[in-house]
């Protein structure tokens, strides 16, 4: 897919809606709001925002308005190949003002839009989102690394233990893109996210062999394995005992810590 560049006014409605590419939006005139993920912002002329894919966002025009909208699929020839880096440009949503380099060439872009035989626009987007990257790169925001909060995501983990959880549950609830949320979650736990919820999942797996009489089916229902033998599996791997052996166990230390009537 490639990318396209358009320009429109927003309804003065509040609207909200989420789509499978990243995009850019630049006021041109009058003001419009965002909300993109719960970051909220106002976006005035020569200002704009990021809103990266799959971000559900919230928006809404202020009076008479124009905005310039870059439409950009990951797979579009301006985020990839020789020019990949662009796309962490989309790692998390965020508001920005062009500085006087990049107002000038916003006013070209425009202008070369309107030319009969203007350059393609996939040209016109790589090279403002280089330049975009450039700033945005070099800014203490940026470069500050992104703190997850680890009691949100193992508060969601153990709300959904008994379902199916991917990257891309953990990294929306984060509002970070799922490579940005893998990244940020490897340097702060030292796991890769497939790792931690598997940890959560045996953890609470063997609490429930230990503490209580549910079926070997039920404890693996309740923990999010496929079937009984996948949760078996996963255990003799983690703890070099079987389920029952756990079990067993379980029952010796009780009854050894039971006191003499």
């Amino acid at each position: 897919m490639t990318s396209a560049i358009r320009q429109i006014p927003l309804d003065n409605a509040i609207k909200h809606h989420a789509h499978s590419y990243h995009q850019i939006v630049i006021g041109l005139e009058g003001h419009a709001r965002f909300e993109i993920e719960g970051l909220k912002g106002r976006i005035a002329p020569l200002g704009g925002c990021i809103v990266p894919a799959n971000h559900t966002h919230y928006y809404t025009g202020v009076g008479p308005n124009r905005q310039l909208i870059f439409d950009l699929p990951e797979d579009a020839p301006a985020l990839s190949g020789d020019h990949r880096t662009l796309v962490h440009l989309f790692d998390a949503p965020r508001f920005f003002t062009l500085d006087d380099s990049l107002q000038a060439y916003l006013r070209f872009l425009m202008m070369e839009m309107e030319q009969p035989h203007h350059a393609p626009s996939e040209l016109l987007a790589t090279t403002f989102l280089g330049c975009l990257h450039a700033r945005l790169a070099t800014s203490s925001t940026i470069l500050k690394a992104h703190r997850l909060d680890l009691t949100v995501i193992d508060r969601y983990i153990q709300s959904h233990l008994a379902q199916r959880l991917s990257v891309a549950d953990l990294a929306r609830l984060a509002c970070l893109s799922q490579a940005h949320f893998s990244d940020c979650f490897r340097r702060q736990t030292g796991l890769s996210p497939y790792q931690y919820v598997l940890r959560q999942r045996l953890a609470t797996a063997r609490e429930l062999l230990s503490f209580s009489c549910l079926p070997l089916s039920e404890v693996a229902a309740r923990t999010g394995f496929s079937s009984q033998s996948a949760l078996s599996h996963a255990i003799r791997r983690a703890f070099d005992r079987t389920p029952n052996q756990l079990r067993q166990a379980s029952l010796i230390r009780y009854a050894n810590a039971a006191p003499l009537v």
